[in-house]
């Protein structure tokens, strides 16, 4: 398993952009296809957004498509989601993943962080 922290939610209002980073602590991070995952109050975890080992395969989920983009930088252990046009239904906590395989199901990842929150207001 592997320890993942996220960082760069916040309160923010309809249109705007975030980064989130997710830092994780593991030697072995390119071992790892990563994942972003929502959960909204009341719903169920949703998937949002995978990319593969090495970042050359990423893909969304088709309500953030053309917003969201997924990104890894290796060398800092990290992986980012940038989020631009944000809507009030994008409110939720975001959770990054690692697991064995670049999945949309939370079945197939292994070690999450712990969230950061991100509320948008209309």
């Amino acid at each position: 398993q592997v320890q993942l922290v996220e960082s760069g939610g916040g309160l923010v209002r309809a249109g705007d952009s975030l980064r989130l980073a997710c830092v994780a602590s593991a030697r072995s991070f390119t071992s790892y296809h990563m994942g972003w995952f929502r959960q909204a109050p009341g719903k169920e975890r949703e998937f949002v957004a995978s990319i593969n080992k090495n970042g050359l395969t990423t893909y969304v989920a088709g309500s953030v498509k053309g917003r969201f983009t997924i990104s890894r930088s290796n060398a800092k252990n990290t992986v980012y989601l940038q989020m631009n046009s944000l809507k009030p239904e994008d409110t939720a906590v975001y959770h990054c993943a690692a697991g064995a395989a670049a999945s949309t199901l939370t079945k197939d990842y292994n070690s999450w962080g712990q969230g950061t929150q991100v509320t948008v207001s209309a």
